[in-house]
């Protein structure tokens, strides 16, 4: 099969609406409940998340419309769609799948420790305050051998369930569900957490910029989480654009899709930091807020139970939305490259990525004395190839292939829709595609070196 029957037999999404639904749900995961409170308490609250917008608009916009545009041009996977137009770049579409296959391994971890959150939820693990009592629990399960790795095995079959059904039938189905189901259960947490006692310090905390906290390591806590939130870099956003159909508002789309997924991501900070603050817990509290803190904050509230068995259920929905795109970038790949049928290809691919997911489960308990890339464990070490390593540079690539080897005449030719739709800030997104962009993400990856 060559590339025009590929893109002859693309599957396509069923309606705008559940591509856009599909995309936010790559975007929105743990990145945004789990990472940005307490991203944002350690970095200012109200000032890194007026960082964060700044940098949305000027990254995180230009690199969503840029792999959008090569998604859709080429209608092929990450790899093939740099191959059609510039052979020797295909490379840069490898970088992007290597690297959401390397998250998706210790991702489906974390989502295991998810799920055996929501059965601790359920029988009613977190009737206690006491944060020592709370961290042991966590530590207990995490370092024991086999418990992880089945509830690994759960989350995998999840995130197998829904891919396998294809684009229409599987991934748009359920993204239609998934999404508006987290939404709405994180709209009922954040008005509990907002009417605590109390928790109008957290809401002013994140809501209202202290403009002397804004320096250098602020800008580049909001630059990461912006990059590595929208799920850019990944071949995952090219994949979904190879499902687009030619009538699509690609700009409009670039536009929505940052927006939903900052909305969650301030929701999540309002359902988590005023909790935090009516309390008295530290909202730098670091990765351990969730697993943590939060349970404690859920065993003062009346319905506590109720609402941690909410919270978890809401996180488990935006880890699957993020876990499906990671496993149909590959999926993509595979079918359209090997000929495999998707049924076989994604049963392959996720026993292979569980058996990678493995070791990073095993790090945190009896592998945990064994050392990798700068001293890290396991699950750090397959974290810092793909977040600080293959990441940035998939994402300064694209910059330069879109703005100066394929050429910005030839982009905005497909952004447009062949001049069919108006698109205003053309040149503004020229600028940033060429130069801001590829020089920002440069700075992140340096950071990411340091």
């Amino acid at each position: 099969m060559n590339l025009n029957d590929q893109q002859q037999n693309r599957e396509q999404w069923g309606s705008k609406v559940g591509f856009i639904l599909a995309a936010a749900g790559s975007a929105v995961g743990l990145g945004n409940l789990w990472k940005f409170p307490y991203t944002a308490g350690q970095n200012g609250g109200g000032a890194f998340v007026l960082v964060y917008f700044a940098i949305l608009i000027l990254v995180g916009f230009t690199l969503m419309l840029a792999e959008l545009i090569l998604g859709r041009h080429t209608q092929l996977n990450a790899i093939s769609a740099y191959r059609k137009i510039k052979e020797k770049w295909a490379w840069v579409g490898g970088i992007g799948i290597l690297a959401s296959y390397l998250i998706l391994s210790f991702y489906s971890v974390i989502g295991g420790w998810v799920v055996n959150y929501i059965v601790k939820s359920m029988t009613g693990a977190f009737n206690t305050a006491d944060t020592e009592v709370l961290s042991s629990i966590f530590v207990n399960f995490i370092t024991n051998p086999i418990q992880p790795i089945i509830y690994q095995a759960i989350f995998v079959i999840l995130t197998l369930g829904i891919v396998i059904g294809g684009v229409s039938g599987g991934i748009e189905k359920y993204s239609k569900i998934l999404m508006p189901g987290l939404f709405v259960m994180m709209v009922l947490i954040m008005i509990r957490s907002v009417t605590l006692p109390g928790a109008s310090e957290g809401i002013k905390y994140l809501l209202l910029p202290d403009f002397s906290k804004i320096d250098g390591n602020v800008m580049l806590a909001a630059l990461g989480q912006v990059f590595f939130s929208l799920s850019l870099g990944m071949g995952v956003i090219i994949t979904y654009g190879s499902y687009l159909g030619k009538d699509e508002n690609l700009p409009q789309s670039s536009f929505t899709i940052p927006l939903i997924d900052t909305i969650i991501a301030l929701l999540a900070g309002l359902a988590i930091l005023p909790a935090v603050f009516a309390f008295g817990f530290d909202p730098a509290g670091g990765p351990g807020l969730i697993f943590i803190t939060l349970p404690a904050v859920f065993s003062q509230m009346p319905l506590g139970n109720v609402f941690a068995l909410l919270f978890f259920l809401l996180v488990l929905f935006a880890a699957l939305t993020s876990s499906i795109s990671l496993l149909e970038a590959s999926v993509s790949y595979v079918v359209d490259e090997w000929k495999m049928s998707r049924k076989k290809a994604t049963f392959i691919l996720s026993f292979v990525v569980f058996l990678l997911g493995v070791p990073s489960s095993l790090a945190q308990g009896p592998w945990s004395h064994i050392k990798f890339i700068r001293g890290l464990d396991f699950l750090d070490s397959m974290d810092f190839i793909a977040s600080n390593l293959l990441l940035p540079i998939g994402g300064f690539f694209l910059c330069i292939f879109i703005g100066w080897v394929w050429g910005i005449e030839n982009a905005l030719k497909e952004a447009t829709n062949d001049g069919k739709i108006s698109f205003k800030l053309a040149k503004f997104w020229a600028f940033l595609i060429k130069w801001v962009a590829p020089i920002a993400i440069l700075i992140v990856f340096i950071q990411g070196l340091k």
